[in-house]
């Protein structure tokens, strides 16, 4: 088993998918051992540290990477199989903030309104009970919340020769912010460029649908992901695996665009894997389906198509087997 460790230092994040030059070299097979910064990239350390005063646009959301993959060209697929997401401290923060979120005027939506309060939250983490409390910065109300540790940002080197903000969710992934992208799932990049050049950071302990105001629990992550390629078959938007559940992503602006083009991609996959035309594809999709929620705030937004492998016969599997090969390697690894 190939296993290759990386921790960047603070000058070695990334803040954009595209544009930079990869970090290492990797083979199809490897397990790879990663730390990923909070989106604040550490700089929040007490809830009295307001973002807009101790970070600097653009330098939010970090991630590390990107990785050369060997072999990785245009019209293959990466397959990223996160074995584990473990919070690298005890403790993640959360924010408000003026101009961002899905419920305050932003620039893109301009409103006479006062701009929201900017307020920082901690929340401590039990790692052993698994679990963040809650605790309302007005009043004493405390709750314990189950945690539930993603990443909400993974992708690879845009087409084209472009760069794009980490913030930014497209077709090359991104910070989609799905809580679908957990341990234990696969997620399907296409290549665009030698190497593919993927990245992963955005580290959440736990999410609500849409991230409504903005921010998640961030914080730094210990990740554990096994890398694999399948050559020559190609990936139009990042789709997602389970052991029971296939998922395609969309992101764009209305949000009613990227559900559509989450359901357009899960109903021509269906297709492709189960022989049915179209139409009957659109209706098994349309009453078998689920439409999770990945990000309502961010400059693109994110939606998730889920069918459980159940509803589509013998088409279940997908990519080569990669979900269950993956399984298995990770099921072979001991740990640092």
């Amino acid at each position: 088993m190939n296993i290759v460790s990386y921790r960047p230092s603070p000058e070695e994040y990334s803040y954009t998918f595209g544009g930079r030059a990869a970090v290492g070299k990797l083979r199809p097979g490897t397990i790879l051992e990663l730390f990923t910064e909070d989106c604040f990239a550490g700089r929040v350390k007490s809830v009295d540290d307001l973002p807009s005063q101790v970070c600097e646009f653009p330098y939010l959301n970090p991630v590390t990477g990107p990785f050369h993959v060997e072999g990785a060209e245009p019209g293959d697929t990466l397959a990223l199989h996160f074995v584990s997401i473990t919070p690298a401290r005890d403790h993640a923060w959360s924010s408000t903030f003026p101009l961002f979120g899905a419920l305050t005027g932003t620039h893109t939506t301009a409103t006479l309104q006062p701009p929201l309060e900017e307020r920082v939250w901690r929340y401590d983490l039990d790692l052993d009970r698994q679990v963040a409390r809650y605790q309302a910065r007005n009043g004493d109300f405390t709750v314990a919340l189950p945690m539930d540790p993603m990443h909400g940002t993974v992708g690879v080197a845009p087409a084209a020769g472009e760069a794009r903000m980490t913030i930014t969710p497209d077709a090359h992934g991104g910070n989609m912010d799905t809580t679908e992208l957990r341990a234990g799932v696969t997620v399907y990049l296409g290549v665009n460029v030698e190497g593919g050049l993927f990245a992963v950071g955005d580290g959440h302990a736990r999410q609500g649908e849409g991230e409504v105001c903005g921010t998640a629990l961030e914080c730094a992550m210990n990740t554990v992901v096994a890398v694999e390629l399948i050559k020559g078959v190609p990936t139009p938007w990042p789709r997602l695996e389970d052991d029971d559940h296939l998922m395609s992503t969309g992101s764009a602006r209305p949000l009613e665009d990227a559900y559509r083009i989450s359901q357009h991609d899960l109903v021509t996959w269906t297709c492709e894997l189960t022989g049915l035309d179209t139409l009957d594809a659109y209706q098994l999709v349309s009453q078998a389906g689920q439409a999770p929620v990945g990000n309502v705030c961010d400059t693109n937004y994110t939606m998730v198509a889920k069918v459980a492998k159940r509803y589509l016969g013998g088409g279940g599997d997908v990519y080569e087997g990669a979900h269950a090969r993956l399984r298995r390697l990770a099921s072979e690894y001991t740990g640092p």
